[in-house]
């Protein structure tokens, strides 16, 4: 972590608490240094995040060396979650400070699927069906093992 971004990170947020096993998810993924899970509010089916487990804030808060390892996962896993879900593309979406959008301060990437003609819903409009998000999930892993 950078020296001046220390006091900035708050190790109780809802990502931490994630690692934590505090709260739980519908993981996809997981290593020694990221994490990865649908949203809970999805824009998209098969909507993910992928977290480091540096303790940054923000890109401006993590070592070179763990964004790396960050972004190396999030090119592995969305060309899996794309196919998984049969979308066309997928946006990469990554947001540093409130006044960008951030709403976690526990940096993550989004990796949002796209099919051609359906729109994306708005920004935690709905939290989603767990049993919906089991079965994306199932997918998304089963892409990944196979």
């Amino acid at each position: 972590m950078a020296e001046n971004d220390a006091a900035a990170y708050d190790p109780e947020n809802i990502f931490a608490k994630i690692l934590k096993g505090e709260i739980p998810c519908h993981k996809l993924y997981e290593d020694d240094d990221t994490l990865a899970f649908l949203d809970i509010m999805p824009r998209t089916e098969g909507h993910a995040l992928v977290i480091t487990k540096e303790p940054a804030a923000d890109l401006f808060g993590i070592t070179p060396e763990g964004l790396g390892k960050l972004m190396a996962v999030v090119q592995t896993l969305a060309p899996k979650i794309k196919q998984a879900v049969g979308a066309d593309g997928v946006l990469i979406q990554q947001f540093n400070g409130a006044a960008a959008g951030q709403t976690v301060f526990h940096l993550h990437v989004h990796i949002i699927p796209r099919k051609d003609g359906f729109p994306m819903r708005p920004e935690g409009a709905k939290m989603a069906d767990p049993e919906d998000l089991n079965a994306t999930a199932e997918k998304i892993r089963a892409e990944l093992d196979g």
